[in-house]
């Protein structure tokens, strides 16, 4: 059964950084049982809303406008986990952070658009909060 545990999330204050980590279990990055995985945050109040996504096919990475220049998304084969280096946070970056399988058609086309959707995805871990505050 896939499993995903995100670690790594804490108070920052502005202009700092953290790295974010998606724990995969029960299925290898490596092998494409999935096409991709994604970064999504909540923050209290709003809707989920994309952060990043990595394709395991190409290693083809997407980013919303909003963290683009700041994040970087990544995969360790080795550790079965996949990465969100988050630097020069800001307030508005505060939220639960959470990781999940890409669940929609294995295509590049689709998924450069589709990515954003929490819909087009399962496996959601339970989440670590990031707060970003001096």
């Amino acid at each position: 059964q896939a499993q995903l545990v995100e670690s790594g999330g804490g108070l920052v204050q502005p202009g700092g950084s953290l790295r974010l980590s998606c724990a995969a279990s029960g299925f290898t990055l490596a092998t494409l049982d999935y096409y991709a995985i994604g970064w999504f945050r909540q923050a209290p109040g709003k809707e989920r809303e994309g952060v990043s996504c990595i394709s395991f096919n190409d290693l083809s990475t997407y980013y919303a406008d909003s963290v683009k220049g700041r994040f970087t998304i990544s995969i360790d084969n080795g550790k079965n986990t996949v990465y969100l280096h988050m630097d020069s946070l800001k307030p508005e970056d505060t939220a639960v952070y959470y990781c999940a399988t890409y669940r929609g058609f294995p295509s590049s086309v689709l998924l450069s658009s589709l990515w954003v959707l929490p819909a087009q995805y399962e496996n959601w871990g339970q989440g670590t909060q990031v707060t970003v505050s001096s």
